[in-house]
C-alpha cells in the first residue's frame, strides 16, 4: 500500500508529539515540514527524518510531494493556515480547537467542500481505543440509558499576560484551550445541546480563567463541565446511566482505563493505547484519504461546527471576544 505523505505545518511541541505518534504507523511518512524559521524547519526535519524542509508555510503548502498537512500552529492561526493549505489543494488535519469561532469554521469548511478536499479537526481524544469501548458499552446498554455526563479538564498556569493562554489577542482562556475537550466528549455522547449556559471568571487580561458549563439535551439528559487554567483538576469523566455508571480514569482525555459500576459491583476495564496516542487520529485521516472521503464520519465537520457554535454561545453570555480575531 502506498504510504501517505504528511506535511507538518509548525514545529512546536504539539507538532513534535504528533510526529512521534506517526512513527507507529508503518504506512505514514513525514515527507516535509514547514516553519516560519528555516533553522527550525531544519532542526525538526533532522529530528523526524523529514527530507523536505521549508522555511515558510507557503512553501510547504505548495510542495507536490505532500498528500496531507497537519496544522499544528496556535489556534489563532488555524483559519489562515488551513485556508492556505486548502487553496493549494492539500488535505488538512487541523489541531483543536479547530478555529477561533464558528464563523471561521464555516469559511474553512466551505473552502474544503467546494474543492472536494479532505478536512478534519484533530480532536485526538475521540480516537483512543478506550473511547471506542465506551461507545460500544453504551450502545449495548451496559449502563442503561445515558442521562448525565460530568467531566473536567483544568491545569495550573502562572499568570503571564503575554503568554498564549492569557492573551485575548491569541484566543487565550480555558474554554478554547482545554474546555473544548469535555464539550467535544458531550457532543460525541449526546449530540448538539438544546440549551447552553455557563459561568466564567474573567481574569485581569480579560480571558476566561475558570469556567462552569451546563449543557441540556432534553429527556432529562445533561452534561456538567468544569475547566480552568488556574488549578489542576481531577481530569476525570463520569457517565451516568439509568442502570449504572462508567468512570473514565484520569487523564480521561488520554484514556487507558475506566470503571464500570452496575448493581453494586465495580469492574475495572483496561484499554491500553500504543505509542503516545496521536497516531489514532492520523490513522483515521489516512483511512478517509484512501477511501476517497472528504470528511470523517467519526469527527464530522458539521459536528465540529456545532461545537464551536456552543462555545460561541458561551462566550456571548460572558461578553468575551478576541479583539484582533473577530
Amino acid at each position: 500500500m502506498t504510504d501517505i505523505r504528511w506535511g507538518i505545518l509548525g514545529t512546536g511541541n504539539i507538532a513534535r508529539q504528533f510526529s512521534e505518534g506517526l512513527k507507529a504507523l508503518p504506512d505514514a511518512q513525514i515527507a516535509a515540514v514547514g516553519s516560519r524559521s528555516a533553522a527550525k524547519a531544519e532542526d525538526f526535519g533532522t529530528q523526524f527524518n523529514a527530507p523536505r524542509r521549508h522555511g515558510s508555510y507557503e512553501a510547504l503548502a505548495a510542495d507536490p510531494e505532500v498528500d496531507i498537512i497537519y496544522v499544528a500552529t496556535p489556534h489563532s492561526l488555524h483559519c489562515e493556515n488551513a485556508l492556505l493549505c486548502l487553496n493549494h489543494g492539500k488535505a488538512v488535519l487541523c489541531e483543536k480547537p479547530f478555529m477561533i469561532n464558528a464563523a471561521q469554521a464555516r469559511e474553512v469548511i466551505a473552502a474544503a467542500r467546494s474543492r472536494g478536499i479532505f478536512l478534519m479537526e484533530a480532536m485526538w481524544s475521540r480516537f483512543f481505543p478506550l473511547i471506542d469501548r465506551v461507545q460500544t458499552l453504551i450502545a449495548e446498554g451496559a449502563i442503561g440509558d445515558l442521562v448525565f455526563l460530568q467531566a473536567d479538564f483544568g491545569f495550573r498556569a502562572d499568570f503571564n499576560p503575554a503568554s498564549r493562554i492569557f492573551n485575548p489577542e491569541l484566543g487565550g482562556g480555558a474554554l478554547l484551550d482545554v474546555g473544548v475537550y469535555p464539550i467535544s466528549l458531550a457532543s460525541l455522547l449526546f449530540g448538539t445541546p438544546d440549551s447552553v449556559s455557563g459561568w466564567a471568571q474573567l481574569g485581569q487580561s480579560g480571558v476566561d480563567e475558570a469556567v462552569g458549563i451546563v449543557l441540556g439535551y432534553g429527556a432529562g439528559r445533561a452534561a456538567l463541565i468544569a475547566t480552568t487554567v488556574r488549578a489542576n483538576t481531577a481530569q476525570e469523566a463520569l457517565l451516568t446511566g439509568t442502570k449504572g455508571r462508567l468512570k473514565i480514569h484520569a487523564p480521561w482525555w488520554r484514556p487507558s482505563s475506566m470503571t464500570l459500576s452496575v448493581g453494586g459491583k465495580d469492574e475495572v476495564i483496561n484499554v491500553p493505547f500504543e505509542s503516545n496516542g496521536y497516531q489514532y487520529e492520523a490513522a483515521e485521516a489516512m483511512r478517509c484519504l484512501r477511501e476517497g472521503k472528504t470528511e470523517s464520519n467519526r469527527m464530522p465537520l458539521d459536528e465540529t461546527l456545532s461545537i464551536l457554535e456552543t462555545m460561541d454561545t458561551l462566550r456571548r453570555q460572558w461578553g468575551l471576544r478576541y479583539p484582533t480575531l473577530e
